[in-house]
């Protein structure tokens, strides 16, 4: 059986000034519609001062494309237009690389995508085998070799994906752009 296709929309908006506020209702508004769509894995949004680039994840191209023909979205657009100094500017990745991406038209040197990587994961899987411990300790069940190797790196991959890596980047962007 296939893997199915991730497919990521990078959605990138420059808020005029004063506009903030607006924009940030906007934009939670529009997220929380765009959950309701089918095949919508997941948004992070990075936020650098009056730039805002939205990263969204589909099951494929076929449910993005629903998403991007949509009604709804035609209308959010045309709503937001007034609140954005350059337009609505989007990019779509088949790859499943997006940490790197968003806010570069050119992903960073590998090394240094090498490096952040480590150093998110590193402390990860440092501290997560202790704080399962206890529970591990209680259910010898969920203590096993292969059970618990399971729910450690499930953690350590949830937390990469879904909270840190999306802030560290936005972090290290000056760092990680292109010379």
């Amino acid at each position: 059986m296939d893997e199915p296709e991730i497919v990521t929309l990078i959605v990138r908006h420059r808020v005029k000034a004063g506009q903030q506020p607006a924009y940030e209702k906007w934009l939670r508004r529009t997220t929380q519609i765009a959950s309701t769509y089918p095949g919508h894995l997941g948004v992070n949004v990075i936020r650098d001062a009056d730039r805002f680039v939205c990263v969204l994840r589909f099951v494929g191209t076929g449910e993005l494309q629903c998403w991007l023909d949509s009604s709804e979205r035609r209308h959010l657009i045309e709503e937001v237009q007034p609140l954005l100094a350059d337009g609505d500017q989007i990019q779509v990745e088949a790859n499943r690389e997006f940490w790197f991406t968003p806010t570069a038209n050119e992903p960073p040197a590998r090394w240094k995508q090498a490096c952040i990587t480590f150093w998110v994961i590193l402390p990860l899987s440092l501290v997560v085998p202790l704080l399962w411990q206890p529970l591990f300790a209680r259910l010898p069940l969920l203590g096993g070799y292969f059970l618990s190797n399971a729910l450690i790196t499930l953690s350590i991959v949830l937390l990469v994906v879904y909270l840190f890596m999306p802030r560290v980047t936005a972090l290290f962007a000056n760092w990680l752009k292109p010379r």
